[in-house]
């Protein structure tokens, strides 16, 4: 018995270790690892040289070797490749590649340690302490709830002392989204309207006081007079939640706040217009632009960022009931104007047309909305990138650059009046929900139909049904839903509260 329970005690305090090597420049040179791995090589004396030069072919990027019994703290050690040492950024792809490489190979690593059901796993910090711990905890994250056979959980911690700051940022940063992926991952039974709004008062409760959460009623929506988010909530027997968010981390509470505004379907069947079956399941995430805005203001008061954000998040469902919209009916949105349903599966809009004029009540530095709005976007860009739409050069500048070094890309699209004509040219109504060439420009549309009932000069849609779910396109992000572009709007965020730029 003694015995065995030293095996247990020596099991669960062993931990794996994941160390960096570059990308040889010459074919006979000796493997070039990070300052973490080249200090380990000498604690085991030159041993994870040979071993890596004798096991195989150099690694490439991304790729791994599993080394056992070098150091007794550590007794398994994943080498990871992080390919070309200070790749920098990649003008053509748009992101930071050194960045991407750490991300990527971190997460390889440690989904290597977790296989091997190892409880604890520390990382080198690869020279970018925050990429390796967002590579970490997105890489080993999982929707699990309802399975009775779950993978083991794993614990990553930063290797050496270099970096701490850093990589605790990073770890927020990736708990962010990977919040983002669950409440997108989880089924629509459980995360309804007021279950989702409940969830973000909780989070954001017991990350910083200075946040208020208001969960507001179908009475206060119907005073509102958002009669089109109102039109898309009575297909269903969930009743609305209108969730409004307060961010003060200015030290100047009258400062313009930045506006975040996410479309919350939490459940899509496309109502009257039915979307076909296969594949209806996914539109559990429909509600993806709310969870990544939320997930984005949870980031920013974890980090106390020196800015204030208003988040505003309509959430319903849409239902074929005997009481949903019908194509061809007309409702009356916020700012008076009425709008044609021609199809009632573009409801997303409707929502935020409603919940974008309520965001004006705010004197908005910025407003920025994000909406798994279109299919036409996933045609248009694939998962790639967001489509980012906006007449904003500033808006869109920040929006960029966060981009690259989150490696969550944005691409721009156009909002020309071409597309305005197609929304307004309408004949029962002031606009339609779709362009009147059906399909042709479908993303584009919708960016233009958004615009009527916007004012400000400075905001931007980000249409995010493209990057909604991930197949194996982002290595360290598994399958399922992606939770994207979490971390892209919090860099954005941060770039804000550094730009002392006024309204």
């Amino acid at each position: 018995l003694v015995s065995c329970i030293s095996v247990l005690f020596v099991f669960v305090f062993l931990k794996g270790l994941v160390l960096g090597v570059y990308a040889k420049e010459k074919e006979e040179a000796v493997p070039q690892f990070t300052n973490a791995g080249e200090t380990f090589d000498r604690l085991v004396s030159g041993k994870l040289t040979e071993l890596l030069c004798i096991s195989g072919p150099p690694l490439k990027k991304g790729k791994i070797r599993l080394f056992h019994g070098l150091h007794q703290d550590f007794p398994s050690v994943v080498v990871v490749g992080l390919g070309k040492k200070a790749a920098g950024v990649n003008d053509q792809e748009n992101w930071n590649e050194d960045k991407e490489n750490i991300r990527t190979a971190v997460a390889v690593g440690c989904r290597q340690v977790q296989d091997l059901e190892v409880p604890c796993v520390e990382v080198d910090p690869c020279g970018d302490a925050q990429s390796a711990a967002e590579g970490a905890v997105l890489g080993l994250y999982e929707y699990n709830e309802f399975k009775q056979e779950k993978k083991p959980v794993v614990t990553a911690q930063l290797h050496g002392s270099d970096g701490k700051e850093a990589w605790q940022k990073g770890v927020m940063f990736a708990e962010g989204q990977n919040l983002a992926r669950y409440l997108m991952e989880a089924p629509a039974n459980y995360i309804t309207p007021m279950k989702f709004a409940e969830v973000i008062e909780q989070k954001l409760r017991s990350v910083n006081s200075n946040v208020k959460v208001h969960i507001r009623s179908k009475a206060w929506i119907e005073e509102q007079q958002m009669g089109a988010f109102l039109s898309v909530a009575k297909g269903s027997d969930e009743p609305p939640v209108f969730l409004e968010i307060h961010y003060s981390g200015s030290a100047n509470a009258n400062d313009s706040p930045l506006v975040f505004v996410g479309k919350g379907v939490t459940f899509d069947s496309g109502g009257i217009s039915l979307k076909p079956s296969s594949g209806m399941d996914a539109m559990r995430a429909d509600m993806g632009g709310a969870a990544t805005v939320c997930s984005a203001i949870m980031t920013a008061a974890a980090l106390n960022l020196p800015l204030n954000i208003i988040g505003l998040t309509p959430l319903c469902e849409n239902m074929p009931s005997s009481r949903a919209n019908k194509p061809g009916d007309v409702v009356r949105a916020k700012n008076g104007k009425t709008i044609q349903v021609d199809n009632t599966d573009a409801e997303g809009r409707l929502l935020l047309a409603d919940a974008l004029c309520y965001a004006h009540n705010f004197n908005a530095r910025a407003i920025v909305n994000a909406a798994t709005l279109t299919g036409a976007m996933d045609v248009a860009l694939g998962s790639a990138a967001t489509g980012v739409f906006t007449s904003s050069s500033w808006l869109w500048s920040h929006l960029y650059e966060a981009s690259i070094l989150t490696g969550d890309r944005v691409w721009r699209m156009p909002l020309f009046e071409h597309y305005t004509k197609q929304v307004t040219d309408c004949p029962l109504a002031d606009v339609s929900n779709v362009g009147k060439y059906s399909r042709a420009g479908g993303a584009c549309t919708a960016a233009a139909f958004l615009k009527e009932f916007v004012t400000v000069a400075n905001w931007a849609h980000l249409d995010i049904a493209g990057v909604m779910s991930n197949k194996d396109e982002v290595p360290y992000l598994g399958k399922g839903m992606a939770g994207r572009p979490t971390r892209t709007l919090v860099e954005f965020a941060t770039r804000l509260s550094k730009d002392k730029q006024s309204v």
